[in-house]
């Protein structure tokens, strides 16, 4: 880190410690009004990404059930809430109720920041199988995903019919003849490989799902296991197609934002993102025809797909003076109705097996992506790692 970045991340650490201890009052979380009622606060990035006043409508409809209970949202950029979080974290100041990336658990965990979820479901006697997925460390819970953005594949219906193939692939082999056929049919390339050291989460999303999506997995016992037959195959595949030239030029140096910008162009045919980048990629070029399948899985394999995501997560502050309040809003978010609401909000998949957003009925696209969703698994084995991010 250079002289000048150390003064910006000594800033940027004041700052937050500014917001911590005007958000959170010196205490473990919120307090108690002048009507008697228990102040407690969600602090999360997600607010500022929603509609105007529709997480704050979510937390009246808490209130209404809840008697005796207020919620005070502590919202900001994501880079903030991490930073205020870190700093609560280290002070013992955190908010009650926390949004999380799963990338934050480990650390959060280890200090001792945030709760054990997994005692607190033994001690309310919750039925954890509606959860879609969970974040654990050594064993135990700590962040439950409320909502959950996937990475299907996107392939364009031009490109794939200009080189002759008929519909997207669907295991390994098709992907690669597809690949091969569309950087041999034009000026397109087969597909693309954001691969940039400045955003390395591209070889999660790019490739560690593709072993994910046939059931694989990178870890042993928790621990790394990078050496395994399903990762050094699924390398080894990505290898052979960068040798027969089917990825955009660039993957060294490529970010999402750069994939993305060339599909939505015509000038990749396949791309595996994020489902948040539909409307975008849509309103950007109306005219492109696209589809959204599963990840390709191995020849043969017919197991439940694991499907990459990132989240919204929810964790509760170890320091909090409210933990049975706070377990009531988290119990309330991850709710059947709660939980569709927040999804159908963020346009995401819900955390709770049994909700269901009300965009699948009203969006062909997004309907098939659910139906994915639902067949599959979320799969992201980064999350609640040491030095995750």
């Amino acid at each position: 880190m250079t002289h000048k970045r150390k003064i910006f991340a000594g800033m940027s650490a004041i700052a937050a410690a500014s917001l911590v201890l005007t958000g959170c009052g010196g205490g473990g979380g919120g307090d108690v009004d002048a009507d008697g009622n228990v102040v407690i606060e969600l602090a999360q990035w997600w607010e500022p990404e929603l509609p105007d006043g529709a997480l704050r409508g979510l937390m009246d409809q808490f209130e209404e059930q809840n008697p005796g209970i207020k919620v005070e949202l502590l919202s900001g950029p994501y880079a903030s809430t991490r930073e205020q979080l870190v700093t609560g974290a280290a002070s013992g100041t955190m908010p009650d109720v926390v949004g999380l990336d799963g990338a934050w658990v480990n650390d959060f965990a280890k200090q001792g920041a945030i709760a054990d979820l997994s005692a607190l479901m033994t001690e309310h006697d919750y039925d954890d199988s509606q959860l879609a997925s969970q974040v654990e460390v050594d064993g135990s819970t700590y962040m439950v995903p409320a909502v959950n953005f996937v990475y299907p594949l996107y392939t364009n219906d031009a490109l794939l019919a200009d080189a002759g193939v008929d519909a997207p692939p669907s295991n390994r082999t098709e992907f690669a003849d597809a690949a091969r056929a569309i950087t041999e049919a034009g000026d397109a390339a087969g597909t693309a490989m954001p691969l940039s050291l400045e955003t390395p989460s591209g070889v999660q999303n790019q490739v560690m799902s593709w072993l994910w999506a046939s059931g694989g997995s990178m870890l042993k016992d928790g621990k790394p296991d990078l050496t395994n037959d399903g990762v050094t195959e699924t390398i080894e595949y990505f290898d052979d197609l960068y040798q027969d030239g089917v990825f955009a030029p660039g993957a060294f140096t490529m970010k999402e934002q750069d994939m993305v910008e060339e599909f939505t162009n015509g000038r990749v045919g396949m791309m595996v993102d994020s489902l948040a980048h539909l409307t975008m990629i849509r309103e950007s070029n109306p005219d492109l025809k696209f589809s959204i399948s599963a990840l390709p899985a191995e020849d043969g394999y017919d197991g439940k797909r694991g499907i990459p995501y990132a989240s919204w997560g929810l964790g509760v502050s170890e320091s909090s003076d409210h933990k049975e309040e706070a377990w009531k809003l988290f119990e309330f978010l991850m709710s059947e109705d709660a939980n569709a609401e927040l999804a159908s909000m963020a346009k995401a998949f819900p955390g709770n097996v049994a909700s269901v957003p009300d965009f699948v009925e009203d969006d062909e696209l997004m309907s098939q992506a659910f139906d994915i969703y639902q067949a599959g698994y979320p799969a992201n084995e980064f999350t609640g790692l040491p030095v995750a991010e």
